[in-house]
């Protein structure tokens, strides 16, 4: 099967629906699959669920996705650097569920793994432990946490063979594999794609067998949030 799609609007034709479940690989700016991301604005789809560690910050990332407003709740880590997210949010019309990075993570390694739950002490006495099961272990009390399973993920990659493997680099790596697994489907950007045989199967960070459609979305400008420098010393 051909994985590799000359776009991502083509590669995401028929995948998206109103209503729909999203988990999305990044962290902040750096790993995020920002043509995808586009692609899903362009279609117009409404009233997503987004599981991401953050949503973007504004009008780059997901940020775009709240600015035309199509998002109607969002899972997330960290919610800084978003003046939209945080309008939105404080005037009830973004529904956030606010998940600790590890649990994220781990909800969504469950959710890839057949695993409909864990429990964990993390938020333990916090907001976070507001309505969820409390179960006590040994003597100590832990949370139960659901795992996520989307409709579809989307993620970003650096290098990827023909059939799909796939090689992250550096912290770009972040959030983008445990997403991957999360939904029956999986969507993936890369920068490059090689031919089968040319990676080393020691060095393939996610499977083929789990991403369903690539495309190709090099060349990257890499933003960042914001650069912090150390000031230069005199001569």
């Amino acid at each position: 099967m051909d994985k590799l799609y000359p776009n991502a609007s083509a590669a995401l034709e028929g995948l998206l629906f109103d209503g729909m479940m999203i988990c999305a690989g990044g962290f902040g700016l750096c790993g995020i699959p920002e043509r995808l991301i586009d692609a899903i604005q362009a279609s117009g789809v409404q009233n997503l669920t987004i599981a991401s560690n953050n949503a973007g910050i504004d009008n780059e990332g997901l940020g775009k996705l709240l600015r035309s407003r199509q998002v109607k709740k969002m899972i997330s880590s960290y919610v800084g650097e978003n003046k939209e997210f945080e309008r939105q949010y404080l005037s009830g019309e973004l529904e956030v569920e606010f998940c600790p990075q590890g649990t994220l993570a781990e909800r969504c390694r469950a959710g890839g793994a057949g695993i409909p739950g864990f429990y964990t002490k993390t938020g333990v006495g916090t907001k976070v432990a507001e309505g969820k099961e409390v179960k006590v272990f040994d003597g100590e009390e832990y949370i139960l946490e659901r795992g996520i399973r989307a409709d579809l993920s989307i993620i970003k990659g650096w290098k990827a063979d023909e059939a799909g493997n796939l090689i992250f680099r550096k912290t770009a790596r972040n959030f983008n594999q445990p997403m991957a697994t999360a939904s029956h489907l999986c969507v993936a950007e890369v920068e490059e794609v090689v031919p089968v045989g040319s990676l080393d199967p020691d060095q393939i960070h996610l499977p083929g067998i789990y991403v369903k459609r690539m495309i190709i979305g090099a060349p990257y400008d890499k933003k960042i949030e914001f650069r912090t420098v150390r000031p230069r010393e005199a001569a």
